[in-house]
């Protein structure tokens, strides 16, 4: 198989227009059959960083399946995928997955973005295309759907997701973070919560304030504050969290507010013991630890995270490397890597494209094959969520992002309380 060299810059600025099959390598056009799938990425705009990732992992996990011989028993079936850039705008993402559908997409995946992902979720249930969620946590988002299908309002459900629920994350934080309050012998009691008041942002903290509530930890939420989506300073925020006597905060960020963020608590001189998010992007891209250096330092994120201790997610990240100028293959990519895997599989086993007898097969998954820290193989219950999708809590140790908990994916050592300067 030829292999297509995919710099930053072609996925950053150059790949924005590249939507389509144009846009797919030679080695992802099959000469006779083809499957194919609509993929909606963020690859212009305040989220082109990690929609770049999404991009390269779906493209990488396409290549490996048609070069293993593509759909097996669809004759050999190759996957052709047909990339579309939502410009990190809701309407865009979807129109462009619309568009995607009409340019003859029979499964779709991506998006990234939850108000994103709910809207094409709506559009592919609508137009009874099945689509892999591959990374997003509201619950609602399939819920929704999963009892519209329930209470007869439609025949069958065409929505799935491979990642973990905002309900998982919750449950993991508190787990975590109590597990390792333990270990390293400390005792923070205070914690303000902090999150970006979109669709994300609002049931990520719900989630983790139910979670907290239910197992009544050591730990006390003293506050929680939300701030824009699209913040341009966050200081009047910060203050307040201040004025709490916070051990520790505990952020909901994207990307561009965990600058603003980490950057003001420096600024204010917010005497914490440590930044641990319940679990949110923007606290381990390379753009952010790129400019943040040692204020991302000892920060943790209890994150959705490719399994490093799985030889084959190692190669996969060497890849992903060597294709991509060196970037580091983290949940963005292998989210996407992964839900292309399972989608081969479900195509697999259904050996059709008809979207009733797509769902059949999804619906009995059971795929062994995933490449991300999980409680077992990828399986879809009844609200077509895969309970076995976890999280871990990874640190910035050294510049880069480590698994640190728990113990048996762990790749190193975490650092608690945060040293003071």
């Amino acid at each position: 198989m030829r292999s297509v060299r995919v710099s930053r810059r072609r996925f950053l600025k150059g790949m924005a227009a590249a939507t389509g099959a144009a846009a797919v390598p030679r080695s992802l056009r099959a000469q006779g059959k083809t499957i194919k799938i609509g993929v909606v990425g963020p690859i212009t705009g305040a989220m082109a960083e990690v929609g770049g990732d999404c991009r390269l992992g779906a493209l990488l996990a396409a290549e490996t399946i048609n070069a293993a011989g593509g759909i097996k028993s669809m004759a050999g079936a190759r996957l052709e995928l047909l990339l579309a850039d939502s410009e990190t705008k809701v309407e865009v993402a979807r129109s462009e997955a619309d568009r995607l559908i009409g340019a003859g997409a029979q499964l779709l995946t991506g998006a990234f973005h939850s108000a994103h992902v709910a809207a094409i979720s709506s559009l592919a249930q609508q137009r009874r295309v099945p689509y892999l969620i591959d990374i997003t946590a509201a619950d609602s988002i399939t819920a929704n759907i999963a009892k519209s299908v329930r209470e007869g309002q439609q025949k069958v459900q065409y929505v799935y997701r491979n990642f973990p629920s905002a309900v998982t994350f919750g449950k993991n934080a508190v787990k975590y973070m109590t597990e390792i309050f333990r270990e390293a012998g400390a005792s923070p009691r205070r914690m303000v919560v902090m999150y970006s008041n979109d669709l994300f942002g609002k049931t990520a903290s719900a989630g983790f304030e139910a979670a907290h509530k239910a197992a009544n930890p050591g730990f006390e939420i003293v506050q929680t504050l939300p701030f824009p989506e699209t913040a341009s300073d966050l200081s009047t925020e910060v203050a307040r969290a201040k004025a709490a006597r916070p051990d520790v905060i505990a952020p909901f960020t994207r990307p561009a507010t965990a600058i603003l963020l980490l950057e003001e608590i420096a600024k204010q001189r917010v005497d914490l013991m440590g930044v641990i998010s319940p679990g949110a992007p923007g606290l381990y891209e390379p753009g952010q630890i790129r400019q943040l250096k040692e204020l991302i330092e000892h920060v943790m994120d209890a994150a959705p995270w490719p399994n490093y201790k799985n030889p084959a997610t190692q190669k996969i990240a060497a890849e992903f490397a060597r294709r991509s100028n060196g970037r580091y293959f983290d949940a963005s990519g292998a989210y996407t890597y992964e839900a292309m895997l399972v989608l081969g599989d479900v195509l697999e086993r259904a050996a059709s494209t008809d979207p009733d007898a797509v769902v059949a097969a999804i619906k009995k998954t059971s795929f062994a094959g995933g490449i991300t820290v999980s409680n077992g193989p990828v399986t879809f219950n009844e609200t077509g969520d895969n309970p076995n999708a976890s999280t871990a809590m990874i640190q910035i140790l050294g510049q880069k992002p480590r698994v640190v908990w728990p113990r048996e994916v762990a790749e190193q050592k975490f650092v608690f309380p945060r040293p003071k300067k």
